[in-house]
């Protein structure tokens, strides 16, 4: 099983709105670098795209709990809780300290490049995102 994995990121002024706080879609980026580098462990360093397949997130649930401010130094996490034959469910949260931010939960699928249809994830990177969970 997999340890939940830790991107640190600091809040910049770009991050913020004008009242100093995190935009609210930001933290969407800042989970999708989680999810990224969570992949990239697995030994995939391009995982949105290849052999005519790609990944795109489904669905997105997400609470927001607390804000995070300007020069914040805060934690993306991403830990995988679910594969399927075409998808995959990532449990994401944001925060700072002790202190939970948002928390997501993300199913990304795997589709044909071209027909836009749901493939079957090869059975390759499969394995591997089963033996994470």
């Amino acid at each position: 099983m997999t340890e939940e994995y830790c991107l640190p990121i600091r809040v910049y002024v770009e991050d913020t709105d004008a009242g100093g706080i995190v935009y609210y879609a930001n933290y969407l980026k800042y989970i999708e670098r989680a999810r990224t580098e969570l992949i990239r462990t697995l030994g995939y360093d391009k995982p949105a795209l290849f052999d005519g397949l790609q990944f795109v997130v489904h669905s997105v649930e997400i609470k927001y709990r607390q804000p995070a401010v300007l020069d914040d130094e805060v934690l993306a996490t991403a830990k995988l809780v679910k594969v399927s034959r075409t998808s995959f469910t990532i449990a994401q949260r944001v925060l700072r300290g002790d202190d939970v931010l948002i928390e997501a939960e993300v199913k990304v699928a795997c589709i044909h490049h071209e027909k836009k249809k749901p493939a079957a994830i090869p059975d390759h990177m499969l394995e591997a995102l089963k033996s994470a969970v």
